[in-house]
Order: C-alpha cells, then sequence, then structure tokens
C-alpha cells in the first residue's frame, strides 16, 4: 500500500489568519535511556507555496538510511528549524509531559525569539493535547492536530529533523556504554537493550523513574 505524502492544505489555510506557524513534533517520548526532542519548524505564506521536498514523511515512514537526505532538504525548504531537548535527568525530575513542555519551548526559543511571539504566530504540534502552553513562557496560541506529522508537511519535516538529530545523538553516547547497543535501539527498549539493563544497571543517561527493569541505577 502505498503512502500518502503530507500536504499544506492546513498550513495554507491557517496562514491566511497568521504570519507564521511554528511546527513541532517530539521523538523519543517512549524511550528508556536518552533525551526528549522536539522538532520546530517555521514555515511562513511564501513558503507554503512552495513544493514540499521529494521523500518528506514523517520520519517513522522514511527508512533509516534516507533519513539525514530528507532532513536536509527539510531543513532547507523551512523558514528556520531546530530541536529543543529535555534530558533523561529532568524527565525523571518533572515528568515526561513537562519535560516535552520544556524541549519545545527550547525548539520555539531557538527558531523564533520569545519577544517576537504575537497574535499572528501559530504552534501546530501533532497529538491531541497541548503540552507547550503550561510551560512557555509568552502566551502562545498552540493548535494540537491529530495525525499531524503524517498529514501535515511543515509537522513531517519538524519530525524528520528531530528524528535525525536524536539518532546521531544516540550513536554519539552508545560509544560511552556500548553494553546497550544504542547505536541500533536508539534507546529504545529492545530485547538487547533490556537484557543489558539487567546485567549492566542503569546508566547516567537513562530515565531512572520509569520502571525499566529490576537492576541497580549507577551513577
Amino acid at each position: 500500500m502505498s503512502v500518502v505524502a503530507p500536504r499544506l492544505t492546513l498550513e495554507r489555510s491557517l496562514l491566511k489568519e497568521y504570519d507564521l506557524i511554528i511546527a513541532l513534533d517530539e521523538v523519543g517520548r517512549g524511550a528508556l535511556a536518552g533525551p526528549v526532542a522536539v522538532g520546530a519548524a517555521v514555515m511562513d505564506a511564501a513558503g507554503s507555496r512552495r513544493r514540499v521536498p521529494e521523500g518528506l514523511r514523517d520520519s517513522k515512514l522514511v527508512t533509516e538510511r534516507r533519513r539525514p537526505e530528507v532532513a536536509s532538504r527539510a531543513a532547507a525548504w523551512v523558514v528556520a528549524s531546530d530541536v529543543g531537548w529535555a534530558s533523561a535527568a529532568e524527565i525523571d525530575e518533572v515528568g515526561i509531559m513537562r519535560a516535552l513542555g520544556l524541549a519545545a519551548s527550547r525548539a520555539i526559543g531557538a527558531v523564533i525569539g520569545t519577544d517576537v511571539i504575537g497574535e499572528s504566530t501559530l504552534v501546530i504540534l501533532d497529538g491531541n493535547h497541548d503540552y507547550v502552553s503550561a510551560v512557555h513562557p509568552s502566551r502562545l496560541q498552540v493548535r494540537p492536530v491529530i495525525k499531524a506529522d503524517r498529514d501535515c508537511a511543515s509537522v513531517s519535516a519538524a519530525s524528520v529533523i528531530a528524528k535525525v538529530a536524536r539518532d546521531a545523538l544516540m550513536v554519539e553516547l552508545h560509544a560511552q556504554h556500548p553494553a546497550y547497543q544504542w547505536e541500533r535501539n536508539k534507546g529504545y527498549a529492545s530485547p538487547e537493550h533490556r537484557a543489558a539493563i539487567r546485567e549492566q544497571g542503569l546508566s547516567p543517561w537513562h530515565r531512572a523513574s520509569w520502571t525499566i527493569a529490576d537492576a541497580p541505577t549507577l551513577f
């Protein structure tokens, strides 16, 4: 079955009311180790008239081999893009939803200064829950959109940009803790990852507050 490419239908409609859209998508929410990342991609009316980059899809629908190339095209296509992070320690301290808000707030601050955000800027994010407003210091207009990562090209761009950045970080961290095989599982709960946790305990990069395995925490 062929995969339908994301479109700009929603963005074009919204950009009749707003000057800017900041599209957000998260990566790493369900991982056992590593930070959560939120990608941000800025779209304006002029950008919404440009052709969607070839191969752009929700990051889960792009093969790992192709993702860096697609992410590069996506970053060149949008007005601005960046990735915000919240660490495993922050997830342990404040919980995953507030950590998502922290990462989103950092991503927004990286792509557009918070002092220029006004009523003419709209944030759209994938899903059905606004995890941004409770954390971000500015009064933001936020619109959750179910399946936005699949259907909205700007959110697909944010998704693949964040996925490539987080995967690259987990490959770097693998060199410090090779037993967990993060270069393969990117911190998610593969059988090999869980087995390594039972044998090695938890690293400082694991989300220690989560029920991961019956293993001690190693710091």
